[in-house]
């Protein structure tokens, strides 16, 4: 009988430790080559970074165009304000001077010999009071008489001989509110030439 014919005795207890052992040795390489639990591959975090980051770059393009909306609705809002009681103001100074013509021709008209009655010192009064009340709404007169014409600040309601597209003459004063002008002058406007006394009187009377 030969050795290899020898019958072969195998340790199964033994065989069996061995058999464990590999196992749990595979299952270990298993568990290292694995992610840990919660753990994104590193390709995968990197998506993820970019991801945060172009929802982070679109929250803050809306926020500062939300910020730029509201800021240009706040002075869209204070403009139509400003502009509203400007209108307003003008309005009020429009319908106020029509009264101050009627106290400037009565003024202008008054005797010399009625300047110490007390009525007419109450109607010089009224008449600087409501001057005053004007001048610090921001009203200017339009200066005219002597001036060149200005289509912009003049409204010309006649022409006489004088000096050319010069204001000989007020008929109407003008006014500006805070430097815009409300109500032009209204005036004779000089078309060359010279105007003898006779043509000067008798155009003064008309106008009288």
């Amino acid at each position: 009988m030969s050795d290899s014919d020898a019958p072969k005795f195998v340790d199964r207890r033994a065989a069996a430790r061995m058999s464990e052992d590999e196992g749990e040795a595979a299952e270990a390489a298993s568990e290292a080559e694995a992610p840990a639990p919660g753990e994104a591959p590193a390709g995968g975090l990197q998506e993820q970074l970019e991801a945060a980051l172009a929802q982070a770059e679109r929250f803050e393009a809306n926020w500062k165009r939300a910020a730029a909306d509201h800021a240009n609705y706040k002075r869209r809002v204070e403009q139509e304000r400003s502009e509203q009681a400007r209108l307003a103001g003008a309005a009020l100074v429009i319908n106020l001077l029509p009264i101050r013509d009627d106290f400037g021709r009565a003024v202008e008209t008054l005797d010399s010999t009625l300047a110490g009655l007390n009525w007419v010192q109450g109607v010089l009064a009224i008449e600087r009071k409501l001057g005053g009340l004007l001048e610090s709404m921001g009203v200017t007169e339009v200066a005219a008489e002597g001036e060149t014409f200005d289509p912009t600040q003049h409204e010309a309601v006649g022409r006489a001989p004088g000096p050319e597209n010069v204001c000989l003459h007020v008929v109407q004063k003008g006014y500006a509110l805070s430097g815009a002008v409300i109500r032009p002058a209204m005036v004779i406007v000089g078309e060359g030439g010279e105007a003898n006394a006779g043509e000067s009187t008798e155009r003064e009377d008309e106008g009288d």
